[in-house]
């Protein structure tokens, strides 16, 4: 769970062991203290997932435009393998017209491929891959995350688009249970490099969370923590459920996309990343990220 200092935090900033949420919101939150810029919003997800070597699998997605500081006329689509921040390990690969509300943006397994300097067979399944969104104007003048606050990309308000992912996918087969290292844990209820357990089930096609959320030295569990995976792709969906209370307080959490969509189960690599809206005590804590790699 979410610690705090003096039972306050700024979402995102120190970790310290207590174990109350905040309610104070951090100041950048505000649209009104953030400066007008022009970026691109999702409008919305055609497909994020690759099939595996096939080079004219497709992902995209769909944009509008929000032109604070100029039309848009361009997006420059650029590509890594798993996720880096950095624009000098992006990989080019086009440039796409800005054309209205609904611009497409699209990229094949082949031209990914391309632009990573790698066959498309290597595109391994399990594996991610981020693309970033360069905005140009009609003046000429760029916006990326290299140049924007990282308060207007996490901030809901601006439904900003700099960055988005796509998979490989691979078929879920169980069993998956066993150990597991944790990468990401946004509830904070363990730390990068602890180990936790998955179990399999109840039923086919789920796993049981129930031994990570929660940590048994904050709270206890109220229902299991279960998540249910498309065995073709391993797509994951985690439907509401309140799976703790005593931290103190109660907390719920469902996968944060439409149909409780949640992300990913790969059995291939052992690879768990979802993505879940989290309420504590009523207030919502936002999507939180729980990522795991099997031992």
């Amino acid at each position: 769970m979410k610690k705090v200092i003096k039972y306050f935090c700024l979402f995102g900033l120190i970790i310290l062991s207590s174990c109350k949420k905040s309610e104070v919101q951090n100041p950048l939150a505000d649209v009104a203290n953030l400066g007008v810029g022009s970026y691109i919003t999702l409008a919305s997800t055609v497909n994020v997932n690759f099939s595996f070597n096939s080079p004219t699998s497709t992902v995209s997605i769909k944009v509008d435009q929000y032109a604070g500081s100029g039309d848009v006329d361009k997006i420059v689509l650029y590509v890594v393998e798993g996720s880096n921040s950095d624009p000098t390990a992006w990989k080019k690969i086009k440039t796409i017209p800005f054309t209205g509300a609904g611009t497409v943006l699209a990229a094949t397994s082949q031209e990914v491929a391309t632009a990573l300097g790698v066959t498309v067979a290597s595109l391994a399944p399990g594996n991610f891959y981020t693309f970033y969104n360069q905005v140009v104007t009609k003046d000429g003048r760029t916006f990326d995350l290299s140049n924007t606050i990282g308060a207007l990309e996490n901030n809901s308000n601006y439904n900003a688009c700099f960055r988005w992912q796509a998979y490989i996918t691979c078929a879920f087969v169980a069993p998956v249970a066993g150990s597991y290292r944790v990468v990401q844990d946004d509830w904070a209820d363990w730390s990068p490099g602890n180990i936790v357990t998955v179990t399999d089930g109840p039923a086919a096609n789920q796993i049981n969370l129930s031994a990570v959320w929660p940590n048994p030295a904050y709270g206890d569990i109220v229902s299991p923590l279960i998540v249910n995976i498309d065995p073709a792709t391993g797509t994951a969906k985690v439907p509401l459920v309140t799976f703790a209370n005593n931290y103190p307080g109660t907390a719920t959490a469902r996968g944060a996309g439409a149909g409780d969509v949640a992300g990913y189960v790969f059995s291939c690599t052992g690879y768990i990343t979802l993505t879940m809206l989290v309420t504590y005590n009523g207030s919502s804590q936002g999507n939180l990220k729980l990522v795991l790699q099997k031992l």
